[in-house]
């Protein structure tokens, strides 16, 4: 397996505008494919999410509503203005391109075998996650195209969570394990010894 390159935020940068030089904004090596996403309200929490966790950039998939949208808008509360999000019809060849970059891409989403997040290593990141449609979640073809399965523990009887909740889980969760893989700078290093 070829050697993962230094995270460098996705050379797919949105047209339209990109908040990842914008001051003060702590940018982790987590990314998030949003795809087929029908409420603008559940994509302008999630772009709130994005913008409070650090995410690198959030994906707008299928017909997945974008900023542009009055609800989206009104939701983020801003958040559209800091956080690089761009929207692409094909997640399937979003998914190659990210893998191309050197992006691990999984699917949150109920399986029988999935990844928990205290198995990725330093070596995964960075990472991309991919939630899907509020009823349908996760299709398919979309989750073979993924390099693996995450998901959240559920210990009631409906087995589900609302997607822009799952979704804040789960940035929380992968990017506090970006913060528990990380080797030591070398400063801290010697500070350490």
């Amino acid at each position: 397996m070829p050697e993962r390159p230094a995270f460098v935020p996705s050379s797919l940068v949105p047209s339209a505008l990109s908040g990842a030089g914008a001051p003060g904004r702590t940018v982790h090596p987590v990314a998030a494919v949003a795809h087929r996403v029908r409420s603008a309200h559940n994509v302008g929490a999630m772009l709130r999410t994005s913008d409070a966790a650090g995410l690198a950039h959030l994906y707008l998939t299928g017909f997945t509503p974008t900023p542009a949208h009055p609800s989206v808008h009104k939701t983020a509360l801003g958040a559209e203005d800091w956080v690089p999000w761009s929207h692409h019809d094909d997640v399937i060849g979003l998914i190659r391109r990210l893998q191309a970059e050197g992006y691990t891409v999984v699917a949150l989403e109920q399986t029988a075998a999935p990844r928990p997040v205290d198995r990725f290593h330093a070596s995964d990141f960075p990472l991309a996650f991919v939630v899907g449609n509020e009823v349908e979640g996760v299709a398919a073809e979309v989750l073979a195209a993924c390099d693996a399965a995450v998901e959240i523990p559920q210990y009631g009887q409906k087995h589900s969570l609302n997607v822009s909740v799952a979704f804040g889980i789960a940035a929380y969760d992968l990017v506090r394990r970006w913060h528990a893989v990380q080797p030591l700078v070398p400063e801290a290093r010697e500070r350490k010894t």
